[in-house]
């Protein structure tokens, strides 16, 4: 089971993870700084090195996307960034901008893979595959190292854009559920904060949020490839 290709990919898997993670709580962190709480900057949030954010969450990106990996061949993990719940409660338009900001920094790395898989087929590096899989966006025509590449890549778009889709789902405590407050009057976000705030709603939108993202994830998945092969056909 532990064999060299098992363990290189474990290493790929967890480098696109820690990216992941990284630059979406550091986007959730550098927002609330910019818009009035500083209580991330001050935990040393407000940066790309994942060491603070490992200090913050060691279990949840870690031991949980090690183990998930050695078990079941992927990788699941959490990470969170500290705010002030009473800046929340007062500005909650700037609250949820704030939630806005993790989903968005993952939407930007799917964008910059996307970007790298199309310039590298137009020098010839990358093409289209013959089938899509999660670590299978594109190809590497001459394989070796651009098919180590091409790995990389590949999972790093699927990656973050399953981190986007998931944590944009509306119910607590995914970023989702903190959006939709800007749809809502000052006395129906009231309500609904104090909805949020009881550890039984968190848990069942964790768990119906899980199983939400294997039916919502496919179809958006497709779309995001047809829209870096337009014109290809997958089945």
């Amino acid at each position: 089971m532990f064999d060299v290709p098992f363990i290189a990919l474990g290493i790929v898997w967890y480098a696109a993870l820690l990216v992941a993670f990284v630059f979406h709580e550091a986007a959730h962190a550098l927002a609330a700084y910019k818009l009035g709480d500083p209580t991330a900057y001050h935990d040393g949030q407000v940066t790309l090195d994942p060491v603070p954010h490992l200090r913050r969450e060691p279990f949840g990106m870690i031991v949980v996307p090690v183990l998930s990996y050695i078990f079941a061949g992927w990788m699941i993990g959490w990470a969170s960034t500290p705010y002030d719940p009473h800046w929340a409660r007062a500005h909650r338009k700037r609250a949820a901008l704030m939630a806005m900001a993790g989903p968005a920094a993952n939407l930007l790395i799917v964008v910059a893979a996307a970007l790298v898989i199309r310039g590298g087929m137009l020098l010839g590096f990358f093409a289209a595959p013959d089938e899509i899989t999660f670590t299978h966006v594109t190809a590497a025509p001459e394989g070796g190292f651009a098919n180590s590449v091409a790995i990389v890549i590949s999972i790093a778009f699927s990656l973050n854009l399953l981190l986007f889709a998931f944590n944009l789902i509306p119910l607590p405590p995914l970023d989702g559920s903190d959006i939709l407050v800007f749809f809502l009057s000052d006395s129906a976000a009231e309500r609904y904060d104090a909805m949020l705030s009881q550890p039984a709603y968190r848990i069942m939108g964790l768990i119906v949020a899980w199983n939400a993202i294997d039916v919502v994830f496919g179809p958006i998945h497709s779309l995001a490839i047809r829209l870096l092969y337009p014109g290809v056909i997958y089945g």
